[in-house]
């Protein structure tokens, strides 16, 4: 039973009576167990591979960070589990020891490693944030609040040692102007035919952190297609690739004809080794989700463009990804690699078993 405590207010001449429940006993909905479920996923993916890296990095600065990530992970991991068998869900299986082949040789830089580190901390304080969002229940919002604290208090830290390291790329300075402006001109979309004019700041926050992420998942793409095991695995991940090679010189060529800096690319972070750290499940489900939160800073991207050339180039990277997801999805349900999510009760079902 749920418990209700019962208050009073006064609205005109007539009084409320409005029922306050005790938020500690109500069930988890649909979203809430949607969100513990791919947390538990998505974190147990990345904390393997944050494991493997921790176990190459040399520089005692970015270990430290790396140990701080993955006993972060191992208190969240515990508390999902036990929301998630509370409401009588089984946990999900998710990534473990299974896919993590240790003692292989060096696959990544320890740059890389901390740069890699700092984008995946970003997809966490997004996804930290639309968990909390879709929350109700106390201890859940709770739980979330102190995910994202954690989010935070790591994205500091790889921040300030990618700058102390000279490894952290700031976006383009734009110079100050005296007062500020309507904008005046119909051409102020345009972006073909040079009548346009130059990108926006607003514009060149979704373009900057779209080049680094797409830069992020080609550079994975190489190191992944060097160790996969299967042929098959192999040619998605080249594939994959060159989509990502794509859209960055898309973005970079927008970039540069405003005489403005690309941020630089990873490849020569990834080393010579052929021999894999992890399974070609974790493989394939890393890409996948790569590609998968790429959309939702494409679509963020695209609703703030104001130039035509930027919309459309935001249109063909969101039907890129998307033809690269449906083979994504369509590898990893061949082989039995793609979890299924709790599902709603299929009542045509339930009613042929009376």
């Amino acid at each position: 039973m749920v418990n209700k405590n019962h208050t009073s207010r006064e609205i005109g001449n007539n009084t409320l009576e409005v029922i306050n429940m005790d938020t500690e006993k109500l069930k988890l909905t649909s979203s809430e167990i949607g969100s513990l479920w791919g947390e538990y996923v998505n974190g147990t993916a990345t904390d393997v591979v944050n494991r493997y890296m921790y176990s190459i990095i040399e520089d005692e600065e970015i270990k430290a960070v790396f140990n701080d990530a993955i006993k972060t992970f191992e208190r969240q991991k515990k508390q999902i589990k036990t929301f998630i068998e509370n409401e009588g869900f089984p946990a999900p299986i998710g990534f473990n020891e299974t896919d993590l082949f240790l003692g292989k040789q060096r696959l990544f830089t320890d740059g890389f490693c901390l740069n890699y580190l700092n984008i995946m901390t970003i997809h966490g304080l997004l996804g930290h944030s639309i968990s909390l969002g879709i929350s109700v229940r106390k201890d859940l919002r709770e739980f979330y609040d102190t995910c994202d604290n954690d989010a935070k208090k790591l994205y500091h830290q790889t921040i300030e040692l990618l700058l102390e390291k000279g490894l952290f790329q700031r976006d383009p300075l734009y110079y100050a102007y005296e007062r500020p402006e309507y904008i005046t001109s119909k051409d102020f979309k345009d972006g073909y035919f040079g009548k346009g004019r130059t990108l926006s700041a607003i514009e060149i926050i979704s373009i900057s952190l779209n080049l680094k992420k797409s830069i992020m998942a080609k550079t994975l793409s190489i190191a992944f297609s060097q160790v996969a095991q299967s042929k098959e695995v192999r040619k998605f991940l080249t594939d994959s690739q060159k989509t990502a090679d794509g859209q960055i010189k898309a973005f970079a060529k927008i970039m540069q004809a405003d005489n403005l800096p690309v941020p630089k690319s990873w490849e020569t972070e990834v080393c010579i080794s052929t021999d894999s750290p992890f399974s070609d499940k974790l493989l394939m489900y890393h890409m996948g989700f790569l590609f998968q939160a790429a959309q939702n800073y494409h679509g963020g991207g695209l609703a703030s463009s104001m130039r035509t050339d930027l919309v459309t180039t935001y249109e063909s990277t969101i039907l890129q990804n998307l033809m690269v997801t449906k083979n994504w999805f369509d590898i990893m349900v061949k082989n039995k690699w793609l979890e299924q999510p709790p599902l709603a009760p299929n009542r045509s079902e339930i009613a042929k078993q009376k």
